[in-house]
């Protein structure tokens, strides 16, 4: 076969691979951005990625799992509902950022709550904002930023004992605060502890200014007298001549 002959079948052979690609009948993979996309399920992990995420799972407290959701039903009423008992149900329950809205609201007054929209919603992006926007309204209450998990946390079990530390910290706040707004039993939580501010009048500040503090040291024994010149060895303690 001539060079010609050749290039002319490459041709031929290019232009029907763009036609098939380019006709109205070909078929093309098609993106929906609006299905829901389950993170969860995720391939297997393996090796120090597999030791990593087996910790963390270990992590997790099945009888903190039942205070928690004892807690959250008495907060936010019945129709919260309750989940499957462990770590699936769990995540399951909360996932969609709802029951966690609804929590965050109840610790606050009817005209003060920080969540005015909740709605569920089957996207994957609408549920990973609302638990956005749940976390974001408990740092505001108090929780700190240490104890915030993240989204992923919960969306794709990552780190399921991290949801419930937060939870935690927030129970406590709530005890702590003691504003009416907790519903539940107070040994659920312990009280975090409290500043304990102490404030002056300014006639006791006047006298503070007089005393010196032991760390300061004292100026008994040291002076200046029979000192030589520069680099020479001081006296500590000045002797009296007889």
């Amino acid at each position: 076969m001539t060079i010609g002959r050749l290039f002319s079948r490459f041709q031929a052979q290019a232009s029907h691979t763009v036609e098939a690609v380019n006709s109205p009948t070909s078929v093309r993979p098609v993106i929906r951005l609006d299905q829901p996309i389950n993170m969860a399920n995720q391939g297997p992990t393996y090796g120090l990625s597999k030791s990593i995420q087996s910790k963390i799972e270990k992590k997790y407290e099945p009888e903190l799992e039942e205070r928690l959701v004892e807690w959250i039903v008495a907060q936010c009423g019945s129709e919260v509902g309750r989940p499957e008992a462990g770590r699936v149900g769990f995540q399951v329950w909360l996932k969609d950022g709802t029951v966690l809205s609804h929590l965050i609201n109840s610790l606050y007054s009817e005209d003060q709550k920080p969540l005015k929209k909740i709605q569920t919603s089957d996207k994957a992006f609408k549920q990973m904002e609302q638990v956005s926007q749940f976390l974001i309204a408990a740092e505001k209450y108090g929780v700190n930023k240490t104890d915030i998990f993240q989204t992923v946390d919960l969306w794709e079990a990552k780190d399921l004992a991290g949801v419930q530390r937060t939870l935690m910290a927030l129970g406590s706040i709530a005890v702590t605060k003691n504003d009416g707004h907790y519903h539940g039993d107070l040994q659920w939580f312990h009280k975090k502890a409290q500043e304990n501010k102490r404030e002056f009048t300014e006639e006791q500040l006047r006298q503070g200014q007089n005393i010196i503090g032991l760390q300061m040291g004292s100026n008994q024994g040291a002076s200046q007298a029979e000192m030589g010149g520069y680099g020479n060895i001081r006296q500590i303690i000045s002797m009296k001549k007889t």
